[in-house]
């Protein structure tokens, strides 16, 4: 934030240079929780100062609560992942989140404290589902209190014309619950967000239309699923690195009278993830994994059927720049087997190995390069780049603009061996 002295002592020369400093602020992730949930506390770290900032967060932070009777709780919040330093551009920000697990012992309304940090967090931990704190709505109008000007009030409600186009209603505000929860879900069961923390996106999520050959789109669709959640108290163990993951990519036929979808691929599979096996002393080079089994298919029969299945492994090494960005090398070498014999040279034609390179900026601009290396020529090419709508005129739209570039072979299962014109596509990708 930047601090100005006053005006008036600047015109007497005594005015204080203007201070920039880099600075975090925190959130909770909902506003009512019970005791024994998890709740998450997010952090954007926004550096306001001349040049670029380092931020490493903490891997743990220390909360403060109360109990009914005074006494103070401490408890710990534990970071998602391991603590990277992000280099943070000038005017630019990072965000990281913790999990903790309200405590038991606390009742009401919490100010929820966390040590070194000037910060408090309000959480009704009642035990009631809709409490009077946050689950009820606000009875009664809009009283007059007075002014900060120091005008005093008259204890009465607010005429209407004094509070036209105020609040939600002249007589009952919503819950807390409510008005704090657009674009996200109120206050849920333990079920639901042991599902919610379970599922993740996996590949990248878009929908890009092109015009070669007639007016065409490409779709893709992308979930992964954790199998074992770790507790939030320690790093998770190989058992809790495995997950089920589901891909699905489509054409879609814009042109034809029926808009047919061309061809689909489905992808199941199971593997084991982790994006940090190895990180330098520097932090700048980590190296991740992905490494399991798949499944591919276009759900067709007879002399359109394709299918395989393959096990892989995916090394990724990674290099992080002072800037915010990363730029990652990430080959997948494939092992096939039970190919269906309608597409029985499927190795030879996509490559034992695929070639993935991407440079992408934290929560912002993305560019990546993949390309399978066919025997006899028929290789194949795919460019993405994405860029943030918020940094456009559409700064209030989620996602990125997304251009697509392909060329070669098996824009598509069905036509594997097929060498298709180029295409250059542009679309919308909501997960890069």
């Amino acid at each position: 934030m930047l601090r100005f002295a006053p005006l008036a002592l600047a015109l007497a020369g005594a005015a204080a240079l203007p201070v920039a400093h880099a600075g975090t602020t925190f959130q909770l992730d909902r506003p009512q929780a019970a005791p024994g949930e998890t709740v998450e506390i997010r952090a954007v770290f926004f550096n306001d100062t001349p040049s670029a900032a380092n931020w490493t967060p903490a891997r743990q932070l220390v909360l403060q609560w109360r109990a009914p009777s005074g006494q103070s709780l401490r408890t710990l919040a534990y970071l998602a992942g391991e603590p990277v330093t992000s280099s943070v551009p000038v005017n630019n920000f990072a965000r990281m989140s913790w999990r903790a697990v309200v405590p038991h012992g606390v009742d009401g309304l919490q100010a929820v404290s966390i040590e070194g940090e000037p910060a408090l967090l309000a959480l009704d931990v009642s035990t009631r589902e809709r409490s009077p704190v946050a689950g009820t709505p606000a009875l009664g109008p809009i009283v007059d209190v007075g002014r900060p000007d120091g005008t005093p009030g008259t204890g009465a409600p607010l005429p209407p014309a004094a509070t036209a186009g105020l609040g939600e209603n002249a007589t009952v505000g919503p819950a807390p619950v409510a008005a704090g929860s657009a674009g996200q879900q109120p206050y849920s069961t333990a079920a639901w967000e042991h599902f919610r923390n379970a599922l993740s996106p996996y590949e990248p999520v878009y929908f890009v239309v092109g015009t070669r050959g007639g007016t065409n789109a490409r779709f893709q669709i992308s979930l992964k699923y954790r199998l074992f959640q770790p507790p939030v108290d320690r790093p998770a163990t190989f058992h809790e690195n495995l997950y089920l993951g589901y891909t699905q990519t489509s054409l879609w036929d814009l042109d034809s009278p029926s808009k047919p979808f061309y061809d689909t691929t489905y992808n199941p599979s199971l593997f084991w993830m982790k994006d940090n096996v190895w990180q330098s002393a520097s932090q700048r080079w980590f190296v991740g994994m992905n490494a399991g089994v798949e499944h591919q298919s276009n759900g067709r029969d007879g002399e359109e059927s394709r299918s395989f299945n393959a096990f892989y492994a995916q090394p990724s090494l990674n290099y992080r720049f002072d800037g915010g960005s990363t730029l990652s090398f990430a080959p997948r070498l494939r092992k096939y087997f039970a190919v269906a014999s309608e597409n029985a040279d499927v190795a030879d034609v996509r490559g034992r190995v695929a070639w993935h390179l991407a440079w992408a900026q934290d929560d912002g601009a993305m560019i990546s390069g993949l390309w399978r290396d066919g025997k006899g020529g028929r290789d194949s090419y795919q460019v993405d780049v994405a860029w943030p709508l918020r940094d456009t005129w559409l700064s209030n739209m989620n996602g990125y603009l997304h251009l697509q570039y392909v060329n070669g072979y098996g824009q598509s299962l069905l036509d594997y061996n097929v060498r298709q014109p180029d295409q250059f596509r542009v679309g919308l990708m909501l997960v890069r």
